[in-house]
Formats: C-alpha cells, structure tokens, sequence
C-alpha cells in the first residue's frame, strides 16, 4: 500500500490555487486534436467539489448561447493546465445544484467582499 500511496502523491499537483464552491473561476485545458495540442478555456462558476488526493475532481457550470453546460475536471490532470480564480463567492452550502434550475440574474452567485 506505501507503494501506491507514494505514487500518487509523487503525481499530485502542488501550485494549484485555493478555489472555493461558489467562486468563478478560468480553466485552462489542454485539447488534443490529432496530432496537435492547442489550449480551451472554460469559465464558470464551481458548482461541487468531490473526493481527495489524486481523484479529486470539481464541477463547472456556465451559461453558453441560452444553454446551461457542465464540466467535471480532475484537479491533479496534466490536462487540466492552470486555475485562474476571477471572483470569490458567497454561498452557504456544499453543492450549488439548484442554480441549474435557475435562469439569468436568479443564477447568479453574491460576490464575496
């Protein structure tokens, strides 16, 4: 078992910024097309975070042409380039699930001062 836990922390990603549920944040992912590699990015709000250690993953969610589109990300993927956190958030709860039933201003999450 030291074996497998020493493992994955060697793989564990150490400058990823502090991020909460609730803040907006840019993910840089890395997309492979064939043989070259180009650069997305992705810009929502964190909806849930979920597990530990190397399987950690987190939520995203944003409004793209009307329509609400969600993506899981591995934190500690080597696909998953960097982290930008744009703005912080108030919430009080764990999963923000509710916002995908909300619709414009009613979606939107208080900034954190």
């Amino acid at each position: 078992m030291n074996r497998i836990e020493a493992f994955t922390n060697e793989q564990l990603k150490k400058d990823l910024p502090e991020f909460y549920i609730g803040d907006t944040v840019r993910v840089h992912n890395r997309i492979r097309e064939g043989n070259r590699q180009r650069i997305q990015l992705f810009e929502g709000t964190v909806i849930a975070k979920r597990g530990s250690g190397i399987s950690e993953t987190f939520t995203v969610r944003r409004i793209s042409y009307g329509c609400g589109v969600e993506k899981t990300f591995p934190l500690h993927s080597p696909n998953v380039e960097k982290i930008e956190v744009i703005r912080r958030g108030k919430v009080r709860r764990a999963k923000l699930y509710y916002l995908r039933d909300r619709v414009g201003k009613a979606a939107k999450v208080k900034e954190q001062i």
